[in-house]
């Protein structure tokens, strides 16, 4: 049975489902709905660890529900304005079950409250940032496929939550190599070129069934899922369950995953955009490859990733696409890393089986899929590798992506949400 704070990370994922979009802006609403309801809890109940940021004075027998109903309604509206899940609708409807009796004016000025210390926080952090970006058009730039234009460009420039700076964990360039040119004549770029141009091919014959399920399980690109924290979320919530994580503690557990998710999306918006790099996609890169001063990468002007919409056709006439942003690191991998982070370190191991689902309308509903990890590092490292599968990363976007959002992970719990006195 679901308590307060997973109940209303289940609106956020229907939230989520309704408006879509990019990672940045659906990771920041999480953080912003989780970090204040850990705040009005941890007003209410006996605090052992620091806030986020503020505590807040609580009458005797405030109600947490409550102050969890006010603090996730006021902090979602804020920052998806454009739902039309009906958020009020949600909140009186929490309240109207609580027992009678429950002093819900007492939870109510809490939870209004904890909101309100967010939203002053994440005023002018500059997510509504929409200055365009100029795409390059030399070998090896990124530059718009069939998917649109630059996603979010500007969200290196976003706040963190938690972590000192964008670029904190930026992660190395791709083989060491200083310079574009260098890189795309390497024998690392060779051999990462020809694997994904074979395994992540729409109709490649090399790609074995389990990969391309592999590939699509992780993907939840799609508008109208999920998307990819909100099947994070959803392990969260699994999880949680199985080792019995009570409302006080899931507070805390779900604040830490959002954080963290939302700064390593930071993280690999900052790779991606923030350098000179700007890797382009695989799609662009074998379609292009007779520019690359290669000889050893041959161009396929027709080339396809198994990435795919359905929703725009059927599998041989529909549109397969590419994320409309640089390859060079995978968010799916950061952002994986980054919450998996957590879940290690806040159930004091890694070696935690649990099965899985997806939302990607590219695999059957019924039965649903289902996919079993016996580690959080496992699965960390079949999301960052399912990518290469569905043909629109490199493999070294998928490596270096899960080494930033692994740090990420580790830093926000070592120095955020800590307990008090150590």
């Amino acid at each position: 049975m679901a308590d307060a704070v997973t109940h209303w990370n289940d609106v956020l994922l229907n939230v989520v489902r309704q408006v879509g979009g990019f990672p940045g802006p659906i990771t920041r609403g999480g953080a912003m709905m989780h970090g204040a309801i850990y705040d009005a809890v941890n007003s209410i109940a006996p605090s052992t660890h620091r806030p986020y940021l503020v505590s807040v004075h609580a009458a005797p027998g405030a109600s947490i529900e409550a102050a969890i109903a006010h603090a996730a309604h006021d902090t979602l509206a804020v920052a998806f304005p454009t739902t039309k899940v009906d958020l009020a609708a949600e909140r009186d409807k929490a309240i109207a079950a609580l027992p009678p009796g429950t002093d819900i004016s007492g939870g109510k000025a809490v939870g209004r409250a904890a909101a309100r210390a967010m939203i002053e926080a994440r005023t002018g952090d500059g997510a509504d940032d929409m200055t365009p970006y100029v795409s390059g058009k030399e070998a090896g730039d990124w530059r718009p496929t069939n998917s649109g234009p630059a996603g979010t460009p500007n969200w290196p420039s976003v706040k963190p939550f938690g972590i000192p700076a964008g670029n904190a964990f930026r992660p190395p360039r791709p083989g060491g190599y200083a310079s574009k040119p260098q890189m795309l004549a390497s024998s690392e770029y060779t051999a990462q070129f020809n694997e994904v141009k074979l395994l992540g091919k729409s109709n490649s014959t090399k790609r074995t069934s389990e990969q391309t399920e592999i590939a699509f399980f992780w993907a939840n690109d799609l508008d109208g899922t999920y998307k990819p924290p909100g099947q994070l979320f959803d392990i969260a919530k699994v999880v949680s369950k199985q080792k019995g994580v009570d409302l006080v503690d899931n507070a805390r557990l779900f604040a830490l995953a959002a954080l963290a998710m939302a700064d390593a999306a930071i993280v690999a918006w900052d790779a991606k955009f923030e350098t000179s790099l700007d890797l382009w996609r695989p799609e662009t890169a074998i379609r292009l490859a007779k520019d690359d001063g290669n000889p050893a990468t041959s161009p396929d002007e027709k080339w396809e990733p198994l990435s795919f919409d359905p929703t725009k056709g059927s599998p041989t006439s529909g549109k397969h696409f590419s994320p409309s942003f640089p390859a060079y690191v995978s968010g799916h991998a950061a952002l994986a890393a980054a919450h998996f982070a957590i879940m290690r370190r806040f159930f004091g191991t890694d070696s935690v089986t649990f099965t899985a689902t997806t939302e990607d309308p590219n695999l059957p509903k019924t039965p649903a899929v289902k996919r079993t990890f016996i580690s959080f590092t496992d699965a960390a490292l079949e999301d960052a590798r399912s990518r290469v599968y569905l043909g629109v990363h490199f493999d070294w976007d998928g490596k270096h992506g899960f080494l930033s959002g692994s740090a990420v992970g580790e830093f926000i719990y070592d120095h955020v949400l800590t307990p008090i006195g150590a």
